[in-house]
This record gives C-alpha cells, structure tokens and sequence, in this order.
C-alpha cells in the first residue's frame, strides 16, 4: 500500500507531503491546480522517463520520494534483494532530477537503476489513463489479467518447467552436435594424438623425476671415483676399518684387566664397525647400480625429448599432458560414440519439448475459456460506464515458434470497439484516455485480484461522464477499494462523494511564485468541496444539500 508521497521542486510544488489511506482516495481541485503534475511526480519515483521541465523554475533539483507498506512475502522484495537491499519494515522509492540533465534512483537509501525502479514500481502501483505505456496501454499485462481470471496458476508454473527444461535440453543437444562437427573435422588429427600419447603414457611429475635420473647417470664417472676414493678410506689396508680392527684387538687384550671399564669403549668399537661393514654394503650395492644399464641415459634423454616434444605440440606443460590425453580421448570416443550420445540428447529434447506443448495446449484452452466469460463480465459492466455500443473482446493468437516462451505458445491481446459497427481494434489504439480508464474498470471489477494487489491508480476515469455513469463509476471504484488501494484523480461529484479520503489541491501566489497545495479534508470541508463540484464558483444551499444527500448515500 502507498503510504506517503514527498514532493519538492516539482513545477507548481514547492513543497509537498501527502499521506494516504486504504480503501479509496479521491483528488480534487480545480482545472490547472496541479492534480497531473503530482502524478507525474509519483509516476518519476516509478521510474518513467525522467522529464527535466518538471523541474521548478528556479532551482537546481527536484526530488520525490514514495513510501510503501509491504507484506513480508510481497514479490518485490524479492525483486531488490539481487541488488543487495535488505527488507526493512517500508520501501521507499527516491528520485532526483538535476537541472544539468542528470537523472538518480534509489531504493530504500540504496542506489538503483532507473530500469530496477520501474521494474519494482510496476509491482507496486497500477496507472490507468494516459499515462506512458502503463495500465492497458502495456500489452504485456492483457495476458496477466487474463490468466488472473483463468485462475490456471498450475499450468502456467507446468508451462514454465517445461520451456526451461526444454531450452536446456536444446542447448545440451546443440553444443553436442557442434562438439561433433568440430571433432569430425579433425578425427585424423586427433586419432594420431591419441595415439602418439597412448605409446608415451605421461605421468604428472614425470620430468622431474626423468631429470633426477639424468643427472645421476650423467656423473656416473665421478660419482664412481668418488665411490672409490670412499672405499679406499675406509676399507682399504691402511682404511678406518683395519684401524678399527686394530684398536678392538687392542682393548681386548687388556679389557678383562681394566674391572669392566673398557665395556663402553669396546662396545662404541664394536656397532662403528657394523656400521661401517653396513656402509661397505650399500657403496658397493651403488657401485654395482651405476654399471647395471649402460644405455639407461640414452632412454632418459629420449623420454625427456619426447615428452617436451609433445607438451610443445598440445602448448602446454609436462604434467599437463596426462590431462590433455584424456580430454583428446573423450572427444575421439564421442565420435565413435555418435549414435549412442546424441539419441540420447535427442529422446531428452523431444520429452520435454512434447511436455511444454502439451501443457501450452491445456494453458491455451483455459485460456480461451476464461477469455469468454471475462468478455462477457466485461461486456455487462460496459453500458452503466457509458459504453453502451463498446465492445471487448480478448484475442488469442497463435505465436510463430519463433515466439514461444515459457509463458506458453499464444499471445493475448485486449480489442475494443468503442461504437456500434466499428471494427474492433487494439484497445490501447481505440480508445481515449477516459475510455480506457473505464475499460479497466470494468475489468478489475471482474476479476480476483492476486495475493500481491497493486495499488490503483485512476486518471480520467470519469473524463466526459456525469449523472447515473459518474456514480455507477463511483459505485465501482468503491468496490475496488474495498479489496485494494484506490486513487482516483476526478472531477466528479459522484465520485468524490464514495471516497474514504478526500484529498483537494489548490494553487496560490506567495513571495516565490505560484504554489499549488494538497491537503486531506475534514467531513464539513468535503462537504463544501462537494457542493462547490456540483454548483461551480459559487456554492448555493442547495448545492451543499445535494453534496450531503451524496455524501450519505
């Protein structure tokens, strides 16, 4: 529900707060006192088309703001939470235009785009009249009403899986077929990589290890002399060992003298020589490795040519080979696997694609069966609304299959005539601001509204109407205020008086210019602005007491 509406700088408005009420709300006032300009000033913080000459003369900016009071669940907030705004107990939309032709949005203090803005606003308000492509002038809302009335919630959501199941099955299926044309293209090529990298089974780590294996074959002379050198040292005639051997036998001979106190020694003496006898082993175990394949390095310097051969051939690095063998092997097995693969995709495709055209059918036929009593509800509230020779009707045409959607295969479009033997046409084309006003009216009268209403915005509703079809309009627009939020801009005595709030602007001359003012009236000031719609410049007793007699019934 709109709560409030700021206005500052907007043309005849300096400054301006309005508060607003449920049920339903009337603005009054005389011609040119300002009632369009505060709808143009709610439609900017909507989000429509920032219009730079509503800028009032003499300042730098203007700015509006609008605040509503949502329900948790409301799907608006749904809409600003991608853009990083959280829930909050109101959500205010702000607009400022700045004279150098710049133009912000913003969301509950949070900036936004302009396209976000309307997105939400038309979530959240509901314009009828003439009134840049909202209401009825925006065909993309003929099919919501209608499936509004169709009540097939069910069938739209089924209509929707199928679609995007569909598409993705499409997708899946075309870039398989695209993957194949481009696989089959270089099958040869590919055959040969597979095959060239089946023979050399690269390993991750590989080079690495190939290098560590190099270099030690590459020193085989040295390292050998050095193993030498070592074996000479330490096991030779005059090596460690044959000292070691020495100082044992030594100490043994005097140890059984000594009371136990060479044990330690002897001991120490004792596990050096095993360890040198173990280090005896393993110098003589690598000697013996570094002899046992001579042309091991040959076979390390091929494998390392190889591999870096083909790294360079597929552009990447060493251990990146295991995975490219792998990638190049799936896309040659596709091949081969053609049949199997594609059938598969094809059968997928074909599933849900049967799916979305069975449930666009039923969601066709319900369609049309809410299409025919809808034009008949609209058709009997259209004579008390002074369209008595109007008629509407609701077309549903098939789309090219270009065209379909998850919203199904058909498109809707409202038609009207507005006089008796003429042709019906689009009715945003057919009708007059006040015509379609009415048209809605009687639309929104037949129809239950969604769990998320919008507030209603009327202008012009009453446009060139007066007597019984001003208060039938009256007794409508109460209706609808009953379940959702109403404003009607009117000139209408008759409509004024079903108003559960009753707002009048005026416009004065102060200091700075011409002013135009809203306030809400009390019960004797509606009285007396009823009374003054009724009698004109002057209010006569008699026009105050037809003002009472409408404002009691």
């Amino acid at each position: 529900m709109l709560q409030s509406l700021t206005v500052s700088n907007i043309v005849l408005i300096e400054q301006l707060t309005l508060q607003f009420a449920p049920g339903l709300t009337v603005l009054t006032g005389e011609t040119g006192a300002g009632k369009s300009i505060l709808l143009d000033a709610l439609g900017l913080a909507l989000g429509s088309r920032a219009d730079f000459g509503l800028i009032r003369q003499g300042h730098d900016q203007a700015h509006v703001s609008a605040s509503f009071a949502l329900p948790a669940n409301h799907p608006a907030w749904q809409l600003v939470e991608e853009a990083g705004i959280m829930q909050e107990d109101e959500m205010i939309l702000r607009r400022r235009l700045k004279s150098d032709g710049k133009s912000s949005a913003s969301i509950n203090d949070i900036a936004v785009s302009v396209g976000l803005l309307r997105q939400v606003g038309d979530l959240l308000v509901e314009i009828q009249g003439q009134f840049e492509g909202r209401g009825l002038l925006d065909i993309s809302t003929h099919m919501t009403l209608l499936d509004r009335a169709a009540g097939h919630r069910d069938l739209l959501a089924k209509t929707k899986e199928g679609w995007q199941q569909w598409d993705i099955a499409r997708k899946a299926l075309e870039a398989a077929r695209d993957a194949l044309v481009k696989a089959k293209a270089e099958e040869d090529w590919l055959r040969d990589a597979v095959d060239a990298l089946d023979r050399l089974a690269p390993e991750i780590g590989e080079e690495d290890s190939l290098i560590a294996q190099r270099t030690l074959l590459a020193n085989v002379s040295k390292i050998g002399e050095s193993l030498s050198l070592a074996e000479e040292a330490v096991f030779g005639e005059l090596g460690a060992q044959a000292g070691l051997g020495r100082a044992l036998a030594a100490l043994e001979k005097v140890a059984p003298l000594a009371g136990g106190k060479l044990d330690q020694a002897l001991d120490a003496l004792a596990r050096a020589d095993a360890e040198l006898s173990e280090a005896n082993s393993a110098i003589q175990s690598a000697g013996h490795a570094l002899e046992a394949n001579p042309n091991l390095l040959q076979q390390l310097d091929d494998r390392l040519h190889e591999l870096r051969q083909q790294a360079r051939k597929h552009n990447c690095g060493l251990d990146d080979l295991p995975a490219i063998h792998q990638t190049l092997a799936s896309r040659l097995a596709a091949i081969e696997d053609e049949s199997g693969m594609l059938g598969k995709l094809g059968e997928t495709a074909q599933k849900w694609q049967d799916y979305y055209l069975d449930m666009s059918r039923q969601l066709d036929a319900s369609r049309k069966k809410a299409a025919i009593n809808l034009d008949k509800a609209v058709l009997a509230e259209l004579p008390p609304l002074k369209l008595d020779g109007a008629r509407f009707t609701t077309a549903i045409t098939p789309l090219h299959d270009a065209q379909w959607g998850p919203r199904g295969t058909t498109a809707v479009r409202f038609e009207a005539s507005t006089n008796e033997g003429m042709n019906a046409g689009p009715i945003d084309r057919i009708a007059s601001g006040g015509e379609l006003a009415r048209f809605l009216l009687a639309l929104k009268v037949c129809l239950e509204e969604s769990s998320h209403p919008r507030s209603l915005i009327f202008d012009e509703v009453d446009s060139g109407v007066g007597g019984a079809v001003a208060a039938a309009v009256g007794d409508r627009l109460s209706r609808l205020g009953a379940s959702t939020q109403t404003l009607v801009i009117t000139h209408s005595p008759q409509v004024a008086a079903r108003a559960n709030q009753h707002l009048r602007i005026a416009k004065t001359a102060t200091d700075s210019g011409v002013v135009s003012a809203t306030r809400a009236l009390s019960d004797d000031e509606r009285t007396e602005e009823i009374a003054r719609m009724l009698a004109g410049e002057t209010v006569t007793a008699e026009a105050r007491a037809a003002a009472a007699a409408l404002l009691e019934g």
